[in-house]
């Protein structure tokens, strides 16, 4: 099993330092991990002892044998036709749109290991205990904030999307406290108005679940759950392709744990629903 996969794998119950450590290796895998173990826990913001705690938990025997695994593996892909097969390399496609749509691919199934399954079981958490969740976004990311608000109001109360924040939503953190959660969605070129929304927004105690790229928002600072995506393919614009697919995730792993709290309230919606003919066929 290769590094990357040990990360993401979800068996060794990380600590939130160890987490950080973890989000740090994916962000700029496998760049990350091949420079010092000092320089590694810099970047985390953690102590260097607790990188050696990680590399021994995840099996090795100390960080420079860590390390030899992964400069091993970073001796694979040079070996292996793979490399070519980056997300950045043209596409063996006739058309532009068979380019992108292979391009998109590669960013989903590499969206698969950019962040450790603790992220996604603590924003799942943190979801389904506060006591509100705000969602808002970018431009375009805006639009995902309020699909993953349309799935959540089915699931519970005190949900709302503001979608792109105006300057007079930024009346609403006068409501936020310590049981309250931001989930936020930005992406570069990443937004004034969401970063500072979600700054404000912790300065009041609130908790946030941060959406973002490899490359992080400036809202990443302040997050408790930070959800990584790709966003480079074969296009002047950056996919949501990914960040789509990590909501419905999400939204799919509320559902798993939580399916016997939340069929009471989604069996109500449904028979409203029935009731004013609002779906074709009851």
């Amino acid at each position: 099993m290769q590094i990357r996969e040990l990360l993401t794998s979800g068996r060794f119950g990380f600590t939130p330092s160890e987490e950080r450590i973890v989000q740090a290796l994916l962000n700029d895998y496998p760049g990350s991990g091949l420079g010092t173990a000092a320089s590694l826990a810099k970047r985390a913001g953690v102590s260097d002892p607790t990188v050696n705690r990680l590399v021994v938990k995840l099996g090795f025997a100390g960080f420079p044998d860590f390390q030899a695994a992964l400069l091993g593996e970073v001796e694979e892909r040079l070996r292996s036709p793979l490399t070519m097969m980056g997300s950045h390399m043209p596409g063996k496609a006739d058309s532009p749109v068979q380019a992108y749509l292979d391009s998109a691919g590669a960013a989903l199934l590499a969206g698969r290991s950019s962040t450790p399954q603790g992220m996604f079981d603590r924003a799942a958490r943190l979801i389904m205990d506060s006591r509100s969740v705000l969602l808002i976004g970018g431009r375009f990311s805006g639009f995902i904030a309020g699909i993953l608000a349309a799935h959540l109001t089915q699931f519970r109360a005190g949900v709302d999307s503001l979608g792109t924040p105006r300057r007079s939503d930024f009346d609403r953190l006068v409501d936020l406290g310590r049981r309250d959660l931001i989930v936020a969605f930005d992406y570069r070129r990443y937004q004034r108005d969401v970063v500072d929304f979600v700054r404000q927004g912790a300065e009041t105690g609130a908790s946030v679940v941060l959406f973002t790229d490899r490359w992080q928002s400036p809202a990443a600072a302040v997050a408790d759950v930070v959800l990584i995506s790709p966003v480079e393919v074969q296009s002047p614009y950056d996919t949501m392709v990914p960040a789509l697919a990590q909501t419905e995730a999400l939204v799919a792993q509320i559902v798993a744990e939580h399916g016997p709290r939340l069929r009471p309230r989604i069996g109500r919606i449904e028979e409203i629903r029935r009731a004013n003919d609002v779906t074709e066929g009851g």
